[in-house]
């Protein structure tokens, strides 16, 4: 798959089938990620790869949390800022009514959050799951280091026919997920990312995006 098609295929996508995945793809996907950008070559990231029963079991876990109302771990970083002013907070309330309606939940259900917390944590139904951690001694450059790490791996996914869903979500049960893969205490999930084929029937969401100009300008040129 061409780059540039790559990157314009890449989308969260939150319905997936029940297809499995080859672990010699996951493996081929991983290792070629290894080359993705790191300040200092620190390579801070740390995967941990569920599937199986193992990740049954976590969904299972994390579902009856959300069911039962659960609010979750301790934050051990905001997920957005306290205040969103012009233009972030108008691009956030457009991609959230798009991912309400696709997921076919009525902005004004009372009981949109549990619902919409149960779907994350059945990870849309993704056979598989990565989890990143990051250690805690690690700063804002080894974060941005992650992020790129992440993007590399979901545009090699893509190259494999797969989708994903990155889920800053999972950090709400991280408690349940390290149970389940044992990171130790040093480390601080990041995020999940579901990994699949996506399911045929599938509502197609594809939210949109700023003009270039708006986020770019050329000095210079």
């Amino acid at each position: 798959m061409d780059v540039y098609e790559a990157v314009d295929s890449r989308r969260a996508v939150r319905a997936f089938s029940d297809r499995p995945v080859p672990r010699s793809v996951l493996e081929r996907v991983l290792t070629a990620a290894t080359r993705a950008p790191s300040s200092g070559n620190l390579q801070p990231w740390r995967v941990y790869v569920v599937t199986g029963e193992p990740l049954a079991g976590l969904k299972g876990r994390a579902t009856a949390r959300a069911l039962a109302g659960d609010p979750g771990d301790r934050r051990e970083y905001p997920m957005y800022p306290a205040e969103l002013g012009p233009p972030y907070l108008e691009r956030f309330s457009a991609a959230a009514a798009q991912r309400y309606e696709a997921l076919g939940i009525d902005r004004d259900d009372p009981h949109r959050p549990t619902r919409i917390a149960a779907l994350n944590s059945g990870a849309f139904g993704a056979p598989v799951v990565l989890f990143c951690y990051l250690d805690r001694t690690m700063g804002p450059g080894q974060w941005a280091d992650a992020g790129m790490y992440l993007q590399t791996v979901m545009l090699l996914l893509r190259a494999e026919g797969l989708h994903s869903c990155p889920q800053v979500m999972w950090t709400m049960f991280r408690r349940t997920v390290s149970e389940t893969v044992g990171a130790d205490e040093g480390l601080t999930l990041f995020c999940g990312v579901s990994v699949g084929f996506e399911a045929e029937d599938a509502p197609r969401l594809r939210t949109g995006r700023a003009d270039m100009t708006e986020t770019v300008s050329f000095i210079g040129v």
